[in-house]
């Protein structure tokens, strides 16, 4: 069983209380067990959610001719996020380091990327180096920081897991590869066929309410990089960055970009297993659906 940090046992606890409430059928179980998932999710999420809140609220709200800039804004804010969530106990020291390392990995590809026209930071700021706002690590950082709450809140157990050392030359090709491929042939169908061929028997097991449920690790890893496309939807929206195809109005990202935020689940799936190794599913449970 997975280690909850203070704040989190308390809320379970008082999700318990819940529980109890929703035993009445079958129908209302699994209700509730949805309920729950969303819920997790959410909680899970929480650093992602609290900067993607921000970035739409100034955005909507932010008044001209402010003393501080939005940007600037965003830096303070994100700071204060993490502090409060370090001192709530709701992610560990240990936990804070490995998302320091999202932060630095994220910064310097900002760095590459924004120096390539890859995409714009249109607003000014102070608290910045070169064209990247400062906030724009934390950014990454909130990726990290959903993959190392959501194993500790769903207790996520894995089977097939490949050999650590695989992961970790894998993740190293898909970081060069974001910037060799400015200069050399783009070998991302090859990464693509590496991680089916690493992850493609891997499973991983999680509890959102009280049943084992299972599914395969590339379907979970899709599922989190499209929300994390819808999200990059709502950041584009509310002008944090902007691609070149939106310079003149904004519309939706690319799908295809859907495939950069798969790859980039891996590097931060292997970054976090710094920290929370892969803990392998003792009895594996029959795969419900």
């Amino acid at each position: 069983m997975a280690r909850r940090l203070p704040l989190e046992a308390w809320g379970r606890r008082w999700l318990v209380r819940l529980q109890t409430a929703a035993d009445r059928g079958v129908w209302s179980r699994r209700a509730f067990e949805f309920l729950m998932f969303g819920i997790n999710q959410g909680w899970a999420c929480l650093f992602g959610g609290a900067m993607l809140a921000l970035i739409l609220g100034t955005h909507l709200l932010w008044p001209d001719g402010a003393p501080v800039s939005r940007y600037d804004f965003l830096v303070v804010a994100a700071l204060a996020i993490q502090a409060a969530m370090l001192a709530l106990k709701l992610e560990s020291w240990e936990e804070a380091r490995v998302i320091f390392l999202f932060h630095i990995a994220g910064t310097v590809m900002e760095l590459f990327k924004t120096a390539h026209g890859s995409w714009v930071y249109p607003e000014d700021s102070l608290l910045r180096i070169g064209a990247v706002p400062l906030f724009t690590g934390f950014m990454y950082a909130a990726v990290g920081s959903y993959i190392a709450r959501v194993q500790r809140i769903f207790d996520i157990g894995v089977s097939h897991y490949p050999p650590l050392w695989t992961t970790w030359v894998l993740a190293a090709a898909i970081y060069v590869n974001f910037f060799a491929h400015h200069w050399l042939p783009d070998v991302r169908l090859g990464l693509f066929a590496a991680t089916v061929l690493l992850f493609g028997r891997g499973w991983f097991f999680f509890t959102a309410d009280r049943t084992r449920r299972a599914m395969p690790l590339l379907l979970g890893y899709g599922l989190v990089a499209l929300f994390i496309w819808f999200a990059e939807n709502l950041g584009t929206f509310g002008r944090a960055w902007v691609y070149p195809d939106q310079s003149a109005g904004w519309e939706p990202v690319s799908l295809q970009k859907l495939g950069a935020w798969f790859l980039l689940m891996i590097i931060s799936v292997v970054l976090v297993s710094l920290v929370h190794r892969p803990v392998p599913e003792v009895s594996r449970p029959d795969r419900q659906a």
